[in-house]
């Protein structure tokens, strides 16, 4: 995952269990009219209407609370500044979307992919793709922006449904990312709950491991069950003739994302990486695509007059090429770029919105994180969640209570970094009051709170890999076989009893692998 989180410690503050639930209450009334109203249209402005909406109805309960109005604005500052990580990143993946269209990079990941990719087995092998990515660089966000864009391209090639690569894209990168020590969330994961990072993800693999290999048996399923449905071969086969007479393609421009890759690999900042690899992408255009730079930038002749034999003579020359490079990457970096063609369909594919195709999405994060900031910081977070430590009397059922709590601050908060920080804060103290080990309360936050944030259109991570797949979150979310099977197959563990640690007087970190009873 990117982007850093400061979450500030909440008041305590006397609220009504109804009066808190009564922003949630607007929030879920307000979304469901958009839905039936706008459709598809709703995260294109509505929404962010029903967020402001929703934080209005929560200042007005923090105020006749007594709450000041200046504290709630510090707590949508705070909110904010916890999400602009997230925000610079999704600024810089337009950016480098649109020179790495324009540098022939993703256009020959699609070339080669089509060439070595079959389409009964593409589904399974993108999950393993990204999860083997996810893992060395520890970051869902950064392999569902690179490979993740191109594997998309190259399925829609292959006429396979958007949907499900979607799916199969961000089940394979939240797999990795789950257990790569290098992630940001695994850490707080760890850390909240009061564990090593390694004993965490050792403890993990055993909900994480069956959770993968049924994700991988379903993707796998269905692209040998569609095998009676094949794919046109002209119509690939076209494509890859499009996109070669566009484009200069070799295997030199890999050298691009492999480049990205090994920074993030190196914990380079993930701000700093990207706009490496922008750069790269714009030089990487003007040394090998001269054609596209000249479409791109879409300069007038200039007017040159010299002086031949005393006489006035005015002539039309092209722009410099260095002008037309400038022009060229700094469009692609900013605006929308398209690269034509006779194939509708690489028309279509061979796009780019740069960072202006990615404001949408931030003003969604904006007004969610101002409605998260206000809940936050008027304890109307807490007031919702605390009832449900009362009512988990069993380990089972306080594992699914925290699950529970996870799922409802990703609603609510719309960040998942606060999905792990306030149940984990929250139920520490009562998991280690149940003799459980700080182990098992970190598996539910990471297998609840970071994979389920993705689902959810309106939440910071949801949002964002819809706008970095140009494919709605409702699209791809029922396809996330790994995201809604994580949470499930945690809960399971917990109601039957399987590998949950007890907490040991001598070492609270060791593992005690034995069944519970409840």
């Amino acid at each position: 995952m990117q982007s850093n989180s400061a979450t500030i410690e909440p008041p305590e503050y006397n609220v009504s269990l109804l009066a808190a639930l009564f922003p949630i209450a607007v929030l879920i009334a307000l979304l469901i009219i958009n839905v039936v109203i706008y459709g598809d249209g709703a995260t294109a402005g509505p929404n962010q209407i029903a967020l402001l909406m929703a934080a209005a109805a929560a200042a007005v309960v923090g105020l006749t609370c007594r709450i000041s109005f200046k504290t709630m604005m510090n707590g949508i500052v705070n909110s904010l500044g916890s999400a602009l990580g997230a925000m610079l990143i999704l600024l810089l993946i337009g950016s480098l979307a649109g020179t790495w269209l324009i540098s022939g990079v993703v256009p020959a990941m699609i070339y080669y992919g089509l060439e070595i990719l079959d389409p009964r087995v593409f589904l399974g092998v993108t999950v393993i793709i990204c999860a083997i990515v996810s893992i060395a660089t520890g970051s869902s966000w950064s392999t569902i922006a690179t490979v993740g864009v191109a594997l998309l391209a190259i399925g829609r090639a292959l006429d396979i449904s958007e949907g499900m690569i979607g799916g199969a894209i961000i089940s394979g990168a939240y797999f990795g990312d789950k257990i790569s020590p290098l992630s940001d969330t695994t850490n707080l994961a760890a850390a909240m709950a009061g564990t090593d990072l390694f004993t965490h993800i050792k403890y993990m693999l055993w909900t994480t491991v069956p959770s993968i290999v049924i994700t991988l048996i379903v993707f796998f399923w269905i692209g040998f069950g569609a095998e009676t449905q094949p794919v046109d071969e002209t119509n690939t086969a076209a494509l890859s003739t499009a996109i070669d007479e566009k484009f200069y393609l070799t295997p030199i421009l890999f050298f691009v994302p492999a480049a990205v890759l090994v920074m993030v690999i190196l914990k380079i900042d993930a701000v700093a990486a990207l706009f490496v690899g922008t750069l790269l992408g714009g030089v990487c255009a003007v040394v090998f695509q001269p054609a596209i730079i000249t479409e791109v930038a879409n300069l007038p002749d200039v007017s040159v007059t010299q002086m031949v034999d005393g006489n006035e003579v005015t002539e039309t020359q092209p722009a410099s090429y260095l002008k037309r490079s400038y022009v060229a990457v700094v469009n692609a970096m900013s605006v929308e770029t398209s690269i034509d063609s006779k194939n509708e369909f690489a028309r279509n594919l061979l796009s780019a919105g740069g960072m202006n195709g990615m404001l949408n999405t931030i003003w969604l994060i904006v007004t969610a994180m101002c409605f998260g900031g206000v809940m936050e910081a008027c304890g109307l977070l807490q007031r919702i969640t605390m009832p449900l430590v009362q009512l988990a009397r069993t380990t089972g059922s306080l594992i699914a209570t925290t699950v529970a709590s996870c799922l409802f601050v990703n609603v609510t908060a719309s960040d998942q970094y606060l999905a792990i920080v306030v149940p984990g804060r929250m139920f520490r103290k009562t998991y280690r009051q149940r003799k459980l080990a700080p182990q098992v309360l970190s598996r539910t936050l990471e297998d609840s709170g970071t994979v389920t944030s993705v689902l959810i259109p309106w939440n910071t991570c949801g949002a964002t890999q819809a706008a970095i797949l140009h494919v709605s979150t409702l699209t791809f979310a029922p396809f996330c076989f790994f995201n809604i099977i994580s949470p499930i197959m945690t809960m399971l563990f917990g109601f039957f009893g399987i590998f949950i640690a007890k907490l040991q007087p001598d070492d609270p970190g060791e593992l005690d692998l034995t069944s519970s009873d409840d």
